[in-house]
């Protein structure tokens, strides 16, 4: 399976807004980019996306029509996986002590349960995994 660690920042940038949109033809891309190259650019962009095997298209009203082959959840793992590694030593509590300071004033009481909820069970599972290792 390629990995989003081979993209490039613009090849990154492109399958972000592919994902956004779900599907998108160079011109969707060109829109949405900051400060974007030119047409021709995203076409080869893009068209090197589609070679390692992050893209496809089908064509569609003589466009074509660009669409993920990696799936949106693996997609989101590696780059959280990327972000953890390059900016927080791949700490996940690092990660999320600065999304918490950052967010603090629009985090709701139902989100701050939530997380609790999802610690607890990440605590329960490594004890669990820890006792059947004995």
């Amino acid at each position: 399976m390629p990995s989003s660690s081979q993209l490039s920042r613009r090849e990154r940038q492109i399958m972000d807004i592919v994902y956004e949109l779900s599907e998108a033809s160079a011109k969707d891309i060109e829109a949405h980019l900051p400060n974007p190259p030119g047409y021709s650019a995203i076409r080869a962009t893009m068209n090197k996306l589609e070679t390692k095997g992050f893209l496809a298209h089908r064509e569609r009203d003589l466009k074509y029509i660009y669409y993920p082959l990696i799936d949106h959840q693996q997609a989101r793992e590696s780059a959280l996986q990327r972000l953890l590694k390059t900016f927080f030593e791949g700490s996940a509590s690092q990660a999320m002590s600065t999304l918490l300071d950052l967010s603090k004033d629009n985090v709701s009481e139902k989100e701050l349960d939530e997380l609790n909820k999802l610690l607890e069970k990440a605590k329960r599972e490594k004890e669990e995994k820890q006792r059947s290792k004995k």
